[in-house]
C-alpha cells in the first residue's frame, strides 16, 4: 500500500490542501498519523475525493454527499459497484430537481406573461396563494 501525504493528495486531486483538511474534518475522508506524527492517506482517498468533487459539480450539498458516502467503506477506494449505487441514487434526485426547475421555469414564463407584476397571485413568490389572507401585492415586503 502506498501512502500519500496531504500535499500529494491535493496535487493528485486538484484541490487545495485546506480542502483536503476540510473534507477530513467533515469525515468525508480519513487519514492516520505515521511515526513522525505526519498525516498520511491511503490511495483510495483519491477516488473518494473524485466522487466528492463530481457530486459537488452536480449540485449536491456536503450533507447529501456525507450521507451518500456513509454507506461506503471508510478506508477503501469506492468500487465500480459503489459508484453505480451512488449514481443511481443521485440520478433519481437529479431527475426530481430537473422536474422542479422545469416547473419553476414554466411558472416564471407564465408569470412574466401575465404582466401584473403585483405578485398578488404569483405561482413563484406566493405559491398556492398562501398569503392571500394578508392582503394583495408583495405583503412580505410590507412587513419590513
Amino acid at each position: 500500500m502506498t501512502e500519500l501525504t496531504v500535499g500529494q493528495v491535493a496535487r493528485r486531486t486538484g484541490v487545495k490542501i485546506s480542502t483536503v483538511h476540510f473534507y477530513e474534518q467533515k469525515k468525508l475522508i480519513t487519514s492516520w498519523r505515521n511515526n513522525g506524527n505526519q498525516r498520511r492517506f491511503d490511495r483510495g482517498v483519491l477516488r473518494r475525493i473524485a466522487i466528492i468533487k463530481t457530486a459537488q459539480q452536480l449540485g449536491f450539498s456536503l450533507a447529501e454527499i456525507t450521507q451518500a458516502l456513509a454507506h461506503l467503506p471508510k478506508n477503501e477506494a469506492p468500487t465500480k459497484n459503489d459508484w453505480q449505487d451512488l449514481s443511481t441514487q443521485w440520478r433519481v434526485n437529479l431527475d426530481q430537481r430537473i422536474k422542479q426547475l422545469e416547473s419553476m421555469r414554466d411558472d416564471l414564463t407564465n408569470c412574466i406573461g401575465c404582466g401584473c407584476l403585483s405578485l398578488e397571485n404569483c405561482p413563484l413568490y406566493n405559491q398556492d396563494d398562501k398569503l392571500a389572507s394578508q392582503g394583495t401585492g408583495a405583503v412580505l415586503w410590507h412587513a419590513d
